[in-house]
């Protein structure tokens, strides 16, 4: 019956159904309006400044709601919040659109006529915006009757009690004094109260009734009570539309990118965007959507090391679960690795082999799931908070990642899959964040707010400390030298000496065949952290250089020519 792009709401049927009054926006602030029920040009009748009281979002309700007809049809109440208007005051208007009246209350909310017009069930006070439940204070809502020269409290009940319809000798009305807001009846005859709806998940929202019936809404559905019988049902709505909004298009989702995953060649991009995975060249090739799955919310794409897949983490089945495609052969649909998933997935990532992957979730905890046999464990537990920053070393032995303490310093922990070891590498005084394994296995590398250098204020008299957050190295085993220690000189190989050059090449081989296996010696580990000569945060390391986000872009450090470059 209306197509402004403003908002029209409240509506009332007049009780002869001709009419129906509603709160619009057609002119900017909310008014009351009056149209044809068939439809037609609406007919203002309220002309009242905003005052700084028109907020739809208000939590005290928006400004002139429609709240009920006169029973002969002539007048229509509505709630004004104009001058001190922080409760709001009833008012009554004529269809014929002259100057409203107030009704001869100090405040007033949503209320009701008694058939014959000479009573008003109402609430003094207006909490249905508000955005707490199970309120219990001093402005709790309570039904009132008016008779003209009195008011008479009908519920006295410490909970909400809201939405007054008089039905007969009866007023029916939403309370949630058993913490689900139902609807309760109160006889005018005996003064009994009685429960009539019986919802346990949901509250009842927003009901009216025409004398007869009641109407609400429940669950995000319509429902219709008799008044008679007290028995109800839900009412089955369907709309045809042509669903513009709904339609398949294309869409530009450039600006969207939640994640990017390099493949192990660096020719293709795993990139979640607007909820779909994309397969994506890095240079010259077709990007293809491998989801294609509007209604649902793909995210955190991680291509395995070895080339063969993406896992992906996806709600299509109404929980958030990881999921497996095979970018081999795209024809072949996803495959789900969990199910039965108890709570939200926060993050994914591969072993090197590319036979496991590591998730943590919003139960604090990492698990491991085994990407063939969909085997998931529980490597780890933390009651106090999310792990972050989980990560594994290149021969996917080990894990490093942090864990807070009870003083809400994070600590950085490495962590034998294996025997299922935990061993601390930092100390709870410093906060520590982002440890990454290099990837010849040898070294630890974390961001830790350790830098004591105060700067003295002149006005408060005190240290402030600033600047506190650097980059830091630790050498996992005993043995390993510091890489920023000053290199000597090394003679050059006599060629002539054949087990000399024999004697080296064994030497580079086992260096070679060694690299990436990492060696921890726990015991002393915390002595062996030195302080990077940059300031960022750590990528990546091969053990040689550094990668890491510094200065608003990313640089490389060389620890053998001690060069620092974009």
């Amino acid at each position: 019956l209306t197509t402004h792009k403003g908002y029209e709401m409240f509506a009332r049927y007049s009780p002869d159904g001709k009419s129906i009054a509603f709160t619009g926006e057609y002119d900017g602030n909310r008014e009351v309006y009056l149209m044809p029920s068939e439809g037609g040009v609406p007919q203002r009748l309220t002309f009242t400044s905003t005052n700084g009281r028109d907020e739809l979002g208000d939590r005290m309700g928006p400004n002139n709601i429609v709240m009920t007809w006169n029973p002969d049809g002539k007048n229509i109440v509505f709630r004004n919040r104009i001058g001190d208007g922080f409760p709001g005051k009833l008012w009554s208007v004529s269809t014929d659109g002259t100057m409203p009246v107030r009704l001869p209350l100090p405040e007033g909310g949503f209320c009701s006529y008694s058939p014959d017009g000479k009573k008003l069930a109402y609430n003094r006070v207006m909490r249905e915006f508000r955005t707490w439940k199970y309120y219990r204070g001093g402005m709790a809502d309570d039904i009132w009757i008016y008779d003209g020269k009195k008011v008479e409290n009908i519920t006295g009940n410490i909970a909400q009690d809201i939405f007054p319809m008089w039905c007969g000798d009866k007023i029916f009305f939403a309370s949630d004094r058993d913490m689900t807001m139902n609807i309760f009846v109160y006889d005018t005859k005996n003064g009994r109260t009685s429960k009539v709806t019986d919802f346990h998940d949901y509250d009842v929202k927003f009901p009216s009734t025409d004398g007869t019936l009641i109407v609400f809404e429940q669950a995000g559905y319509i429902w219709k009570l008799d008044t008679s019988t007290l028995k109800y049902e839900k009412i089955s709505i369907r709309l045809s539309s042509d669903d513009i909004y709904a339609r398949p298009l294309q869409k530009n989702v450039s600006g969207r990118i939640s994640s990017v995953s390099l493949s192990s060649d660096g020719t293709r991009l795993a990139i979640t965007a607007r909820g779909d995975v994309f397969d994506v060249p890095a240079a010259k090739g077709v990007t293809r959507n491998i989801t294609r799955t509007p209604g649902a919310n793909e995210r955190g794409a991680v291509w395995s090391p070895d080339g063969r897949s993406i896992a992906f983490i996806s709600d299509r089945t109404g929980e958030t679960e990881v999921w497996l495609q095979n970018v081999q052969d795209e024809t072949m649909a996803a495959v789900p690795l969990t199910s039965g998933s108890d709570t939200y997935i926060r993050t994914i990532k591969w072993s090197p082999d590319s036979k496991k992957i590591l998730c943590t979730d919003r139960k604090n905890r990492v698990l491991e799931i085994d990407s063939a046999t969909k085997n998931v464990r529980v490597l780890l537990e933390e009651p106090r908070a999310e792990f972050r920053q989980v990560n594994y070393s290149a021969d996917g032995k080990w894990l490093t990642y942090t864990r807070p303490q009870s003083n809400e310093m994070s600590v950085v922990y490495v962590y034998e899959i294996a025997t299922g070891k935990e061993y601390p590498v930092t100390e709870r005084w410093y906060d520590s964040s982002s440890p990454v394994f290099s990837e010849d296995g040898r070294y630890l590398m974390f961001n830790s707010s350790r830098d004591l250098n105060p700067v003295y204020s002149y006005v408060e008299w005190n240290y402030a400390y600033t600047n506190m957050n650097a980059p830091y190295i630790v050498m996992l085993a005993k043995d390993t030298p510091s890489p920023l220690l000053p290199k000597d000189g090394e003679p050059a190989v006599n060629k002539d000496d054949a087990g000399a050059e024999k004697t080296a090449k064994t030497a580079g081989e086992t260096e070679k065949s060694e690299a990436g296996n990492v060696k921890i010696d726990p015991e002393g580990i915390a002595d062996r952290i030195v302080k990077l000569p940059f300031n960022g945060r750590i990528i990546y390391s091969d053990g040689k250089k550094v990668w890491y986000s510094g200065q608003g872009e990313t640089r490389v450090y060389d620890f053998a020519s001690g060069k620092d470059e974009q």
